[in-house]
């Protein structure tokens, strides 16, 4: 076990751990550590605690001081120099005519680096772009391109739930999604309704995905037959998953059919083997496909 924090350097970043050293530190604190880009202000989000030695990226770099009031000053600064710097880029691509889009600005703590986020649909050929900006903020300049999750993840928003987007709030970094978890939980598969603002299929589909696995697992499939407690064999018609109740198409007196409603427990039937398969329309399964496509490339982009 090794003592460490975890500190963030953005909103909703990464974590990143290093030792306290002599410090007593505490979470909601900030802290100046050195990182593979400089000396940089971060704010601590775990306070001292032990982990795992295989939990932590060796060699572990301690903190070099708690920040003080003149930290937080240059850090204030470098919020309202990034902005100004947003505008100057902003000008500069449109004196090349760069197609890319200008997500944000961002100064190392120390000024050693400005780092340009943007999007593009391709590669993009931003030499000049770089020798004009490095002629004008004279120190290093990295132009960064990202995919649109982390475009929605840096810019925040409200999502169709109607609060701030998870990416944006408290994710760490993006979960695996598939459309399976949609059917899983009984969901529309229109593509238009389980995705995000950034296209893609939306975060939170992975929330309630093991509970609803759990509580699918102990349910009869649509179509299945099923017997019943009181000696009636039907056909199921649909299921409440949440509440753990089936409806079955049952025939009682003279061949009539009646659908009846019946507790999980009052039912006798095959344990489901395979998950379902999905049945939409072509048209429909094309772009389900397609967004499946570029979740993959997504996450292959953030790798």
């Amino acid at each position: 076990m090794i003592k460490v924090i975890g500190v963030r350097f953005r909103n909703a970043g990464k974590i990143y751990y290093f030792a306290p050293g002599k410090y007593e530190i505490q979470s909601g604190q900030h802290v100046i550590v050195e990182t593979a880009r400089g000396i940089e202000y971060g704010y601590v989000v775990l306070g001292c605690r032990e982990v795992e030695d295989s939990k932590v990226i060796q060699p572990l770099k301690s903190v070099i001081r708690m920040a003080t009031k003149e930290d937080e000053a240059i850090e204030e600064a470098n919020k309202k120099k990034e902005k100004e710097a947003f505008q100057i880029c902003l000008e500069k691509i449109r004196k090349h005519e760069l197609e890319m889009k200008l997500i944000d600005v961002e100064y190392t703590f120390d000024n050693n680096k400005i780092l340009f986020y943007f999007t593009a649909d391709g590669r993009i050929d931003f030499r000049e772009l770089v020798k004009d900006l490095a002629a004008v903020f004279k120190t290093r300049i990295e132009l960064r391109q990202v995919g649109v999750r982390d475009e929605t993840k840096i810019v925040g928003g409200m999502g169709i739930c109607g609060r701030a987007l998870c990416c944006h709030s408290y994710l760490s970094e993006f979960i695996p999604v598939s459309i399976k978890m949609a059917k899983e939980q009984n969901l529309s598969l229109n593509p238009t309704k389980i995705s995000g603002v950034c296209g893609r299929l939306m975060c939170c589909l992975k929330n309630e995905e093991d509970t609803y696995e759990y509580l699918n697992s102990k349910l009869p499939g649509i179509g299945d037959y099923v017997t019943t407690d009181d000696n009636l064999r039907g056909e199921v018609h649909s299921v409440n998953v949440l509440r753990q109740l089936v409806k079955v198409v049952v025939t009682v007196d003279r061949d009539e059919k009646e659908i009846r409603e019946y507790r999980v427990d009052q039912l006798r039937f095959k344990p489901k083997k395979k998950r379902e398969k999905i049945h939409v329309q072509d048209d429909e399964l094309k772009k389900l496909e397609a967004l499946e496509k570029k979740e993959r490339k997504s996450k292959l982009n953030d790798d």
